[in-house]
């Protein structure tokens, strides 16, 4: 394999100094960012044409996993019904950014899981500071140079020299083993579906996805070990704050604040409208219990947080119920 593919591009009309982030990505929002995957599909589809809000009914089965909310993440065969878009996994044998510079020269967006410590959009969070697993989508690439242009979170962005050759591992010696990351392709087909397509499969993956919603309230399981985990991080260092917040009350507010725009896209003349607002009042209550949490490690008073979730439990069951009534 060679470099010879140096500066192609899959959309070669980005440029990330100039970038513009898509709505769902507004600062206006309650929850501006997401998660790395979903947050990195929305400005995918985003550049690639289409409409990122067509892939969100998924977020009907988000469920409390024990520890954790389900780190929700669009399924691949969604993205090819809506869009065309065909994603599977590359198998890394050789230098990974040799593999990654032969898929974009032939079009293809290479989804890579990346160390943080080495990307600069996240400064003032992991970059130089921490290493940790996060999933990008490169779009341009120059070896040569060693420069890459690529999509994470809600947003565009580009490194350059001692970060790439971080991101590539080109400080480990011939002898030293290297780490061979996770990577997708997604191949992109030759036009973008019509919003007609888009909706149509929404509307039937909405029926599909309703289908496989939690059989028992996700937030109230979650409302039980509440107070117990809070109790428990109140004994870990207050770093360890954010990693718990990020997995529970991010995870199921973000989730769910997409949800709600998801039902105001599929139907702007208000079908879905009290349930689009039962997400929205989840999210917005996962939004206060979040700062509600930290001031409850900070003084150790948990008394408060055994009812704070009472809203979105009552919020998650009117959305299920009016689902039901308007899909059954």
């Amino acid at each position: 394999m060679t470099a010879a593919f140096k500066m192609s591009a899959v959309f070669p009309w980005l440029d990330a100094a100039n970038y513009k982030p898509h709505a769902l990505h507004s600062a206006e929002r309650a929850w501006p960012e997401t998660n790395c995957y979903v947050d990195l599909w929305i400005e995918v589809l985003a550049s690639f044409g289409a409409s990122p809000e067509a892939m969100l009914g998924f977020t009907l089965t988000q469920d409390f996993e024990g520890d954790q909310f389900t780190f929700f993440k669009v399924p691949l065969e969604d993205l090819e019904r809506l869009y065309g878009v065909r994603v599977t996994e590359l198998a890394i044998f050789d230098r990974v950014e040799d593999h990654i510079a032969v898929q974009v020269a032939r079009g293809r967006l290479c989804l890579v899981e990346m160390d943080s410590f080495y990307m600069p959009d996240t400064q003032g969070v992991a970059y130089r500071i921490e290493h940790g697993k996060t999933t990008v989508a490169i779009n341009r690439l120059d070896t040569t140079g060693k420069r890459l242009e690529y999509f994470h979170n809600g947003g565009y962005f580009h490194l350059e020299g001692e970060d790439f050759d971080g991101l590539f591992q080109h400080h480990l010696l011939e002898t030293d083993p290297p780490f061979l990351p996770y990577t997708e392709f997604a191949k992109f087909p030759g036009k973008t579906p019509s919003q007609e397509r888009q909706r149509k499969g929404a509307v039937d993956l909405l029926q599909t996805h309703f289908a496989r919603r939690p059989e028992e309230n996700p937030i109230a399981a979650f409302a039980e070990v509440f107070p117990r985990q809070v109790e428990a991080l109140a004994e870990r260092p207050f770093g360890f704050f954010h990693k718990y917040a990020f997995n529970t009350l991010r995870q199921t507010g973000a989730n769910f604040e997409l949800l709600a725009t998801h039902l105001d896209w599929l139907s702007p003349e208000g079908l879905f409208q009290t349930e689009a607002d039962a997400a929205r009042a989840i999210s917005e209550n996962a939004k206060s219990v979040q700062f509600q949490l930290a001031r409850a490690v900070t003084r150790k008073k948990f008394e408060p947080l055994r009812t704070a979730l009472d809203p979105a439990i009552e919020s998650w069951e009117t959305l299920m119920k009016g689902l039901e009534r308007k899909l059954g």
